[in-house]
């Protein structure tokens, strides 16, 4: 047996136990499905807390348009609005908006995210001011929206990112 095929064989298990491991570190603690007001952008997002304390929040939406979008946590888990205002502004505790003002960012501030022409949109954020049962699961929960333009960082209050073009209410897990 060649050397490439004991490196290999030994990698084996090891590839296999990686996502076992994760799974110890973090736990999903809510969740959201997300629709827009077509029914084109369909998609969920998890909130999974991990050994660190930080909130991981993982994206996995289609039929998002291309280009760059803000993406948020908002303080009112109701999407019943067509322009899902219904949702209130973002979770802001006592920040302001964006990473680049002095006193940001907001807890539910998430980077802007990048769309290609396959229209989805998938990725991981850590967020470390985020406390799912204080903040995500109070009395009216909260909500994910994403909107059609990218967040600047700075304006205030949201970052002058447009329209709010897909929503979803977070559900505790378990």
């Amino acid at each position: 047996m060649s050397l490439k095929t004991h490196f290999l064989t030994a990698l084996a298990p090891i590839a296999f136990a990686l996502p076992v491991m994760a799974e110890q570190h973090m736990q999903p603690v809510a969740s959201a499905l997300v629709d827009g007001q077509d029914g084109a952008i369909a998609g969920s997002v998890t909130l999974n807390d991990t050994a660190s304390g930080s909130m991981l929040v993982t994206l996995n939406i289609n039929g998002v348009p291309a280009g760059e979008h803000a993406v948020h946590l908002h303080e009112t888990g109701d999407c019943s609005a067509a322009d899902y205002k219904s949702a209130g502004g973002h979770i802001a505790g006592d920040s302001e908006h964006g990473v680049l003002s002095a006193n940001g960012p907001h807890p539910g501030d998430m980077p802007n995210m990048t769309v290609g022409d396959d229209g989805v949109l998938k990725g991981e954020v850590f967020l470390s001011a985020l406390e799912v049962d204080t903040i995500i699961m109070d009395d009216d929960s909260a909500a994910f929206i994403i909107h059609e333009g990218a967040d600047d960082y700075t304006s205030q209050p949201a970052g002058d990112a447009g329209a709010r073009i897909a929503c979803g209410v977070f559900q505790k897990e378990g």
